[in-house]
């Protein structure tokens, strides 16, 4: 069905009680619906927002638009937890409706200060010709878990020499100062960040544009998140409108970050290697980092992409939330390894040991639809080795090395119903070794693959049938030898 804009910037409490139960029906009647990662009841979910450690619960917002699976008027949802695998919904936490929001809570982060929890986001209005313009807006949550938006944005204007494309603030305190930066759009429509600072998050300066050597990189940087770790300064952001570029920038819209010195908040620059992308997936985009009281830093994505249709948006709702992700730095390059609390959703253990040699093996409880699965490859003289899984006699989802390319593939061309097809159905990145590690998280309609401890991460959606069960193991014009565990979530 086609959207029209007053249907797309309805309050959810302009719809009728018989609406709301149609949709949440045909919501639970999807086939899709995830068993293990964070999704809406209804309606959109899409970038996450205000991820904190506070009042020693996780608290993880996203942005939501309820009544439907499209881009519309976005609340801010509230999910929380204790220990980043079982999330209770809260429900709205920033209500768009105020003139400063009356378009949309747009993305933002959130910080603790003085016992409470500061969130920082980006107000979306229109005005009466549908030009946009943006306010950066604070709304604070108490240790009851109530919160109130400030009558007043804290940030009324876009900075000359910018768009009205000025959001997704990411906050952060050094010494007595608090940070932060703003994902931007130059008047020459190239993206960019831009820095703020404030002594007391209420009276916001704009120290001016990050210098970085991507001069003309996209024409927008959206959800920018900077940190540091392990002595490194680390931006993250998601530039519009690259080009493909080998293996690279596949995807409708890219992820990724620069590393280097730190940021130096004075000069406005801060030294840096290339752009890396984060994932390798088809879906993936969007991500925040916060840090918890162990000291990890975090990171949880948006498992999708915006402007492309997905099947589930039939049955009223799209998209989930990653999986939390601890980072660390290595070799100039940020690793992603699955937080360790998720090792308390493991149920029956199958375990298996052998050696394929130019056929596809499959074994006793090697198969389902919701597992965590470890299996590490060692090539003999096959020119490729791999799985198949989500398989049946139609369908299968591949994650394969390819020791002639000396590269590790993903395809889901066969994965079920097709998505986003017009961007290909085959992702890859390049990794020499003879040993090769897929930690693999399998749901009703994704996965998650970290290659060789983190090094990359592969994340996608899938839309199998329910049928399609079956783990295969296999090695192409050879041998390889492996050894796999899994571990059933249901």
């Amino acid at each position: 069905m086609e959207w029209t804009k007053e249907q797309r910037y309805r309050q959810i409490k302009d719809a009728s009680d018989e609406e709301l139960l149609e949709l949440k029906t045909r919501v639970s009647r999807c086939p899709w619906r995830q068993t293990f990662h964070i999704q809406p009841d209804t309606g959109l979910l899409n970038d996450p927002n205000g991820f904190s450690y506070y009042n020693g619960e996780y608290h993880l917002f996203y942005q939501w638009f309820p009544l439907g699976p499209v881009h519309g008027l976005k609340y801010w949802y509230h999910t929380k937890s204790k220990n980043l695998v079982h999330w209770e919904n809260v429900g709205i936490g920033i209500e768009p409706k105020h003139y400063y929001d009356s378009h949309g809570a747009y993305s933002g982060s959130a910080i603790e200060h003085e016992g409470k929890l500061y969130l920082l986001y980006t107000g979306n209005a229109r005005d009466e010709n549908w030009i946009r313009h943006p306010y950066q807006c604070i709304a604070i949550m108490d240790e009851t878990g109530k919160i109130e938006k400030l009558e007043e944005p804290v940030i009324h204007e876009v900075p000359k020499g910018y768009t009205e494309h000025f959001r997704d603030p990411k906050i952060w305190k050094e010494g007595d100062t608090f940070y932060a930066v703003i994902g931007a759009q130059r008047e020459d429509e190239t993206g960019c960040v831009v820095l703020y600072s404030s002594s007391d998050l209420l009276d916001w300066k704009c120290k001016g544009e990050l210098q970085t050597a991507l001069k003309t990189f996209g024409y927008m940087w959206e959800c920018p998140d900077y940190f540091e770790l392990q002595n490194k300064g680390v931006l993250i952001f998601s530039p519009q409108g690259l080009e493909p570029e080998k293996d690279c920038y596949q995807n409708i819209y890219q992820s990724g970050y620069i590393i280097g010195d730190k940021l130096d908040v004075n000069q406005l620059s801060m030294s840096h290697s290339f752009f890396q992308e984060l994932d390798r997936g088809f879906d993936f985009y969007a991500p925040q980092t916060t840090v918890d009281s162990n000291g990890r830093r975090i990171l949880v994505g948006w498992m999708g992409l915006p402007e492309i249709d997905y099947p589930t948006d039939k049955n009223g709702w799209a998209h989930c939330l990653t999986l939390p992700r601890e980072l660390s730095v290595h070799n100039g390059k940020l690793i992603q390894k699955p937080v360790e609390e998720l090792q308390t959703l493991r149920k029956q253990q199958h375990e298996v040991k052998d050696t394929v040699c130019g056929e596809k093996k499959m074994y006793d409880g090697f198969a389902g639809t919701a597992y965590e699965m470890v299996c590490e490859f060692e090539n003999e003289n096959a020119a490729a080795f791999g799985i198949e899984f989500r398989a049946d006699n139609h369908e299968k989802t591949i994650i394969k090395y390819d020791a002639i390319e000396k590269k590790v593939i993903l395809d889901r061309a066969s994965s079920g119903e097709a998505v986003g097809e017009s961007y290909g159905t085959i992702r890859k990145c390049a990794i020499d070794a003879q040993k090769i590690k897929f930690h693999m998280f399998v749901d009703t309609s994704s996965v998650e693959i970290f290659v060789n401890d983190g090094e990359e991460v592969f994340t996608s959606r899938i839309f199998p049938s329910r049928e399609s069960k079956e783990i295969r193991f296999f090695a192409a014009d050879g041998s390889a030898s492996f050894q796999a565990v899994k571990w059933n979530y249901e």
